[in-house]
C-alpha cells in the first residue's frame, strides 16, 4: 500500500539517489530481510530464490545492485544492474557475475568474493567489467557482503570514478530504463496524488500520462482497494517496504490486478516525502490461479466445498476441537430415489434437483458450519462447537424435513428422501478419515433400516462393517473356488402336470458352515459391488443347463433367473454378451425367463426401457412375488411383462369358499386378458393345485411338487413324471 506525503512531483531527486545508492553493505544491513537459499548446492540456490525475498528498496536504486549464490551465479538483481550488463532481469541463462569480468581481472575478482563471504565488513575492489558481448571494458568499483543468513552475497556495482558523477552519468540512462521499462512506475506525493507516471504504467491503465498526473489513488480503484489502502497507511507511514496485490479499475471499466512493489521517500531529515512503485500486470495469471483454485476447491454444479476443501477444513475443525475441547459432529447424506428422478428426468433435471438440495441443506446449518458436496448424491456437513452429543439431530431433522418435500423442477415435482450418518468427536474418532468412514457408516445404517432417517454411529456399526468386507472377500474367493451351485425348483404345467421349466436358485457351499441359502449371503454381495460377477456366473451356469434340458426334456424347457436392481442398472453389454454365449450353446434366448420383483421394477427408473430392449433381444421377463407390493396391472403392460407370479400369501390360504380365491381369480383373468401367463408361487398341497388349475392358472411351483433340486434329481422327476397331482 502506498501512504503519501508532500513531495514535488517528478523522480526522485539526487538526494535520496545517493541515500539509496549508499544502503546495501553499510551496518542497516542487518534490517534486510534473510534469503531463504539452499546452501547445500547453488544450482538450487537460484531456483529456490522467489522475486518477494529481493529487498524492494533496491529495484529502482540507481547503481547496479546484485544478489549471488556462492558461485556468483545472479540470483536477483535491481534494474540498473540488469542494464549494466545487458541482461534479461530475470537471468533465465543463469549468468554469473564472474564471466562479465575482463578475464585479466579474474583473480583479482575471486580473491575479492573469497574476502567478501569471510569478512564481517563489506569489502571493495576495482576492476573491469565488460557489458554483455561488448569486449569494450568499463572501470567499475565492487562493494561486496555476505548476507547476513551467510547464505547469499550481496554487491554494489558503480563506475569507479565515483557515486556522484556516476549519477550525473546515469540520469540519461536511468531516464530512458524507466520510460521503456515493461513494469510500470507510479511515483505518489504526500498529498495521495499521483506525480509520476511511465508510458508503460499509463498503458496497463488505459490512459495518458497527463490524465492520470494530479489524480489521488483512489480514483484508480474500487472501494475494497480504497478499504485496504486505509488499512496499510499506517504501516507505510513507518518506513515499510511493501509487496502487496492490488486491484485497479481502467479507463475502460475493465480490472486490473498489479503487484505492486512500494517503497517510502524520505527528505535528508528523515521526514516523509511519498512512495516509489515497481507496477507488474498479473491480471491474467491471477484469472487462471484464481480458476484453478476454484476448480480444485469447490464443486462446479452447486458451488459447495468439494471433497479436497472439505477435507481441509474438517482437519482445521479438529485441531481446534482438540485445542478447545469442543465436541464436533460430522454428517454424512446420501439421497434416497435420487438415481430414479437424474434418469426418469434427465441430468439437466437431475442437477438442478442437487442444486435445490445444497441449498435446503443450507438453510438448516449455522454460518459457522461447512457444508459440502463429495460428488454424485453424497453430501457432508461438519458441526463444530456442539455442547451436547445429541446435539445434532435438530439439524438432522429438519434436513429430513426440508429434503422430504417436493422439489418444484421444470414441469415436474419429484419427492425423495435422505439417510443420514453422523459420527462425534472424540467419541466415535479421533481423525478426519476414521470419522468420515464411521459417518459413512452410519449412513448404511441409516439405509438398512428403512432411508428418510439418520443414524448414530456405534461400534456395532464398525463391527457389522468389518464382517461385510470379510463377506466380500469370502465370496470373491468362493466365485474364484467354484463353491457357488445351482439348485432348481420345477414349475409345473397344470393342464398337463408336466415340468416345462425350473427357476434356478443360488446357493453357496461354504467349507464351514455348509449349504447356505440366497439371503444369507447376497446382502453381502450386494453390498460389496458383487452381483454383476455373481450374476453372470449365475446365467452361464443356467444357460448350459437349459441346454442339456432341451436335449432331455424337450426344446421348449425353459430356466428362470433371479435379476437384483443392481444387474437391472448395468450395462446393456452385459445382456448382449449373454446372448452371444446363448447362441454359442445353440440355445434360443426365450429359454432364459428373468425374473424381476415389484421392488426392483420401481426401484430402477430406466426399467422399463431395459425391460423393453430385454425383450428386444428374445429374453422373457416375469414378475415375481405379485400382489406384495406397489405396482399395478397397469404397470405389467407398460414394462412388458411376460410372466406373472402370484406371491405365496394368497395361496396358503385358498380354499373353495376363500377371498383368497376369488382375488386369485380376478387376477388370472386380468392377466390373461393383458396376454400375460400366470405362475402360482408356495403351492403347497394338491387341493392347492387343484383350485389353481380350476380358476385357469398356467403353471405353479411349491413343495407339493418339489423343493430346490440339484440338477440330476430335478431331470430324473420331470422324466418320471409327477405322481402327485393324480
Amino acid at each position: 500500500m502506498l501512504v503519501l506525503k508532500h513531495q514535488p512531483r517528478g523522480c526522485m531527486d539526487r538526494t535520496m539517489h545517493a541515500e539509496i545508492a549508499g544502503l546495501p553493505v553499510l551496518p542497516g544491513q542487518a534490517a534486510i530481510k534473510p534469503y531463504a537459499i539452499n546452501a547445500n548446492a547453488d544450482a538450487a540456490a537460484a531456483d529456490a530464490v522467489e522475486p518477494s525475498w529481493f529487498n524492494d528498496i533496491y529495484l529502482l536504486a540507481p547503481v547496479g545492485y546484485f544478489v549471488l549464490s556462492f558461485d556468483t551465479t545472479i540470483l536477483q538483481m535491481n534494474v540498473v544492474g540488469a542494464d549494466q550488463l545487458g541482461i534479461p532481469r530475470t537471468n533465465p541463462d543463469r549468468a554469473t557475475l564472474r564471466q562479465f569480468v575482463a578475464p585479466r581481472f579474474h583473480d583479482d575478482f575471486d580473491r575479492f568474493v573469497r574476502r567478501a563471504l569471510n569478512s564481517a565488513q563489506p569489502e571493495q575492489c576495482n576492476l573491469q567489467m565488460l557489458r554483455g558481448r561488448d569486449k569494450q571494458g568499463f572501470p567499475v568499483s565492487l562493494r561486496a557482503s555476505a548476507d547476513s543468513s551467510g547464505q547469499a552475497l550481496r554487491v554494489v556495482l558503480e563506475p569507479a570514478e565515483g557515486r556522484l558523477p556516476a549519477l550525473e552519468h546515469s540520469e540519461e540512462r536511468f531516464r530512458r530504463i524507466v520510460h521503456h521499462a515493461e513494469e510500470g512506475i507510479w511515483e505518489i506525493d504526500a498529498a495521495a496524488r499521483t506525480s509520476f507516471v511511465n508510458p508503460k504504467l499509463a498503458q496497463m491503465l488505459g490512459y495518458s500520462i497527463e490524465e492520470m498526473l494530479e489524480q489521488p489513488l483512489v480514483a484508480f480503484m474500487d472501494e475494497e482497494g480504497r478499504i485496504i489502502l486505509e488499512r496499510n497507511i499506517a504501516r507505510r507511514q513507518q518506513g515499510q517496504a511493501i509487496r502487496h496485490e492490488f486491484k485497479f479499475i481502467r479507463k475502460d471499466g475493465a480490472e486490473l490486478w498489479a503487484t505492486l512493489v512500494t517503497n517510502p521517500i524520505f527528505d535528508g531529515e528523515g521526514g516523509y516525502r511519498g512512495a516509489l512503485a515497481l507496477v507488474s500486470d498479473i491480471t491474467d495469471s491471477r484469472a487462471s490461479a484464481e480458476l484453478i483454485w476454484q476448480q480444485a476447491n469447490f464443486d462446479t454444479l452447486t458451488a459447495l466445498p468439494n471433497r479436497h476443501m472439505f477435507q481441509d477444513r474438517l482437519n482445521q475443525e479438529l485441531k481446534k476441537a482438540r485445542r478447545e475441547g469442543l465436541l464436533l459432529a460430522l454428517l454424512f447424506i446420501d439421497l434416497d430415489g435420487f438415481k430414479a428422478v437424474n434418469d426418469t428426468l434427465g441430468h439437466a433435471q437431475g442437477d438442478a434437483l442437487l442444486v435445490e438440495v445444497a441449498r435446503r441443506i443450507g438453510r438448516c446449518v449455522r454460518n459457522s458450519d461447512t457444508v459440502a458436496r463429495l460428488g454424485g448424491d453424497e453430501f457432508i456437513v461438519i458441526l463444530p462447537g456442539l455442547e451436547r452429543v445429541d446435539g445434532s439431530d435438530r439439524i438432522a431433522q429438519s434436513m429430513l424435513t426440508l429434503l422430504g418435500r417436493p422439489f418444484a423442477l421444470d414441469g415436474a415435482q419429484p419427492s425423495i428422501s435422505a439417510s443420514i450418518g453422523i459420527a462425534l468427536y472424540p467419541a466415535d474418532a479421533g481423525g478426519a478419515d476414521e470419522l468420515l468412514h464411521a459417518a459413512d457408516q452410519a449412513m448404511y445404517a441409516a439405509k438398512q433400516s428403512g432411508r428418510n432417517r439418520y443414524s448414530y454411529y456405534t461400534q456395532d456399526l464398525q463391527l457389522a462393517a468389518q464382517a461385510r468386507q470379510q463377506a466380500t472377500l469370502d465370496l470373491r474367493a468362493a466365485l474364484a473356488q467354484q463353491q457357488f451351485e445351482l439348485h432348481y425348483q420345477p414349475i409345473v404345467n397344470l393342464r398337463g402336470g408336466k415340468i416345462e421349466r425350473a427357476e434356478a436358485l443360488l446357493r453357496w457351499r461354504h467349507p464351514q458352515r455348509g449349504l447356505l441359502a440366497p439371503a444369507e449371503f447376497l446382502p453381502f454381495a450386494e453390498a460389496g459391488g458383487m452381483m454383476l460377477e455373481i450374476g453372470d456366473w449365475v446365467f452361464r451356469q443356467a444357460a448350459q443347463q437349459a441346454r442339456r434340458w432341451q436335449d432331455e426334456l424337450g426344446k421348449g424347457f425353459q430356466v428362470s433367473i433371479n435379476q437384483s436392481s443392481a444387474q437391472l442398472r448395468g450395462d446393456t453389454a452385459v445382456y448382449v454378451d449373454w446372448l452371444r454365449y446363448a447362441a454359442e450353446l445353440g440355445l434360443s434366448p426365450r429359454s432364459i425367463v428373468l425374473e424381476i420383483t415389484e421392488g426392483v421394477l420401481m426401484d430402477t427408473s430406466r426399467a422399463a426401457e431395459r425391460l423393453r430392449d430385454l425383450r428386444e433381444m428374445g429374453l422373457q421377463v416375469a414378475l415375481d412375488n405379485f400382489g406384495t407390493g406397489y405396482s399395478s396391472l397397469s404397470h405389467l403392460k407398460h414394462f412388458g411383462i411376460d410372466l406373472l407370479k402370484l406371491d405365496r400369501s394368497f395361496i396358503q390360504h385358498l380354499a373353495n369358499d376363500s377371498g383368497d380365491l376369488a382375488m386369485c381369480e380376478a387376477l388370472i383373468v386380468m392377466a390373461h386378458k393383458l396376454g400375460l401367463r400366470v405362475v402360482a408361487e408356495g403351492v403347497e398341497t394338491v387341493a392347492q393345485s387343484g383350485l389353481l388349475a380350476m380358476a385357469g392358472c398356467d403353471y405353479a411351483q411349491g413343495y407339493a411338487f418339489a423343493g430346490a433340486l440339484p440338477a440330476p434329481e430335478l431331470a430324473a422327476l420331470a422324466q418320471r413324471g409327477l405322481q402327485l397331482l393324480h
